[in-house]
């Protein structure tokens, strides 16, 4: 199994997350694969890129509760080009801060929605890192990832052996 992180970063943050990830996770997947958001659209969640694949996104929030720039085509791709993604398995890291509480963590919030939207399927719950609380995203993400994706590719084997076996 692959994990594909896809970022969304305007000040490189979500960017130095992956990596801090693609360096701690690798020994749970067969391969970490970073791609930034710039220039993708809804076709990098297609059957063929999905298959034997887990997405994580990893997104930051800016401005006014927004995807980053570099995340707007492929977030716009998935409203104005919508396809069934139930093939999709998927997490999500958002980051934020809380001193903007009304919009925290909404860039990761919206890939989230948009998704589910689509029939792509959320393992466990949405990770958000407050940028407020003087704790570094790269650590504690990788914390929460490494748990996030053992529980994930146990899931996706199990299923996989259950239909295999049925």
């Amino acid at each position: 199994m692959k994990l594909k992180i896809l970022v969304g970063t305007m000040t490189s943050t979500a960017d130095y997350v992956a990596q801090a990830i693609q360096m701690d996770c690798a020994d749970l997947v067969a391969e970490v694969e970073i791609e930034l958001m710039d220039g993708l659209d809804i076709g990098v969640f297609s059957q063929e890129n999905a298959k034997d694949a887990l997405y994580l996104i990893c997104t930051s929030t800016y401005g006014s509760g927004d995807v980053p720039d570099n995340a707007r085509a492929l977030y716009e791709s998935l409203g104005t080009n919508p396809q069934f993604l139930g093939h999709v398995h998927y997490g999500v890291i958002a980051l934020g801060d809380r001193t903007y509480m009304q919009t925290f963590c909404f860039g990761g919030q919206k890939f989230d929605e948009r998704l589910q939207d689509l029939g792509a399927h959320r393992i466990g719950d949405v990770w958000r890192h407050d940028a407020s609380s003087g704790t570094m995203p790269e650590t504690e993400g990788t914390e929460w990832c490494r748990q996030w994706l053992t529980e994930a590719v146990q899931l996706l084997e199990a299923k996989s052996g259950t239909a295999a076996t049925a």
